[in-house]
């Protein structure tokens, strides 16, 4: 489905709509749902606040989760079925999003690049981040359900400079992994040098 044709889109949106909500109330966990919804009137704002494709927004921040919390097991199966890079393997946190923008073109029939990325993104960032790829990227990372140190400096620069605020998040992000010893994407540190790259810091 792509919706660059807006004298058709409205409907089909809706209908697609209609089926993503029905399945993942029927599929997420009562937190995970209210998260996504959360993100949805937060992505909402912020394509409203820069003028975005509000469409888009809500159509991605509803799918941006449908794989969270399945078991690592099942996604794991699916990473390899679907031939998904190997570093994948046993990251649930990392492997939903890819699954995800997976189902939108095979179950769903949304064609549209900048929808897929957004939901595929939507975790780690990249370098190259499109206006809605920054918009569901922030969205999930500010929404008012979430509560971590600097949310609340993220969720104001969210709404003065979009650029800043992705790279202030990107930033939290790469501290608190390598402080866990955990696997850093390199798509995270790669959109941090590429947004820094092009405000010149």
């Amino acid at each position: 489905m792509d919706f660059t044709d807006n004298r058709s889109a409205a409907g089909r949106y809706d209908a697609e709509k209609a089926r993503i909500k029905a399945y993942i109330e029927s599929h997420l966990k009562e937190r995970r749902l209210r998260h996504t919804y959360s993100v949805v009137e937060e992505a909402k704002k912020l394509a409203e606040r820069y003028g975005g494709d509000m469409e888009k927004a809500e159509l991605a921040a509803l799918f941006h989760d449908m794989f969270r919390g399945r078991p690592e097991t099942e996604l794991d199966r699916q990473v390899k079925w679907f031939g998904l890079p190997e570093h994948l393997i046993g990251r649930p946190n990392l492997s939903h999003s890819k699954i995800a923008a997976i189902a939108m073109e095979r179950e769903y029939n949304i064609d549209d690049a900048d929808i897929v990325n957004a939901v595929s993104f939507h975790t780690t960032g990249r370098a190259g981040m499109s206006k809605l790829e920054k918009i569901i990227f922030l969205a999930d990372a500010i929404e008012p359900l979430r509560q971590y140190p600097a949310v609340q400096e993220i969720r104001t620069l969210a709404y003065v400079d979009l650029d800043q605020a992705c790279i202030r998040s990107l930033e939290r992000t790469i501290t608190y992994i390598r402080e866990q010893g955990e696997y850093l994407d390199p798509d995270t540190q790669n959109a941090l040098n590429d947004l820094k790259e092009k405000l010149d810091l």
